[in-house]
């Protein structure tokens, strides 16, 4: 693995090219079919994962027992599943969208190089600082009270940035398929809803269509949100 195809990640970019020099010497580089499992939550967490090519998705079980998506990612680090809740199943899997790539790093190693200290002592920082909160997220997924339209705005806006090529025009054409279905498992909403809004949102031209890719307009989504929540802005 070449440091510059590292430094390439968002969520690396912050490291010095030292350090990413050690990263990319200590991962050990394995690939996965398009739907197979990359790791679950049953898998060792002393391990590091950087999705080096492809696509994958965080999924879990709902409260009514079905697997659904949570999250896509894009190469660069993989998050981690947040820690387990008394009481609360999730059975959190990462899988793979398309056929992927992916780096894996012995967790020590990676924070000690990253960071500079032990992972035990950093898993007890980030559990200090973002522990509760997510513990808040978990049992109460909708404790924003964000509308049906404002979490698929929500999530257009997390798709752009994550998985986005800037227009011209302004826009940023998804550079991954989405389908109508996949909207809908990632925001909790059925399907004619997810598609009942795209079309209110084509009409206020906060989003768009370039032959079968979905060109979002983040610059209207983000006022439009801004004008529904005045705090937000």
């Amino acid at each position: 693995m070449k440091v510059r195809s590292l430094k390439a990640f968002a969520t690396l970019s912050w490291l010095t090219s030292r350090q990413l020099g050690k990263v990319a010497d200590a991962l050990t580089v394995s690939r996965f079919e398009k739907r197979s499992i990359i790791f679950s939550e049953k898998a060792s967490p002393d391990a590091a994962y950087i999705l080096l090519s492809g696509i994958a998705r965080i999924t879990c079980v709902n409260r009514k027992g079905r697997r659904t998506a949570v999250i896509m990612v894009a190469p660069g680090m993989i998050p981690a599943f947040p820690t387990a809740v008394h009481g609360i199943t999730y059975n959190f899997r990462c899988e793979a969208v398309t056929s992927c790539q992916v780096g894996t790093m012995e967790l020590n190693s990676f924070v000690k190089t990253c960071v500079g200290i032990e992972s035990a002592a950093f898993k007890s920082l980030a559990a200090s600082c973002l522990g509760r909160w997510e513990r808040v997220q978990l049992r109460s997924s909708n404790f924003m009270s964000c509308t049906l339209a404002e979490r698929l705005a929500l999530l257009l806006l997390d798709l752009s940035e994550n998985f986005g090529a800037p227009e011209v025009n302004g826009g940023v054409q998804l550079t991954i398929p989405v389908r109508h279905g996949d909207l809908a498992e990632l925001i909790g909403a059925s399907r004619p809803r997810v598609t009942e809004y795209l079309i209110e949102f084509e009409h206020k031209t906060l989003i768009s269509r370039n032959d079968r890719h979905l060109v979002v307009n983040r610059e209207r989504l983000q006022k439009h949100l801004i004008a529904a929540h005045p705090a937000w802005g």
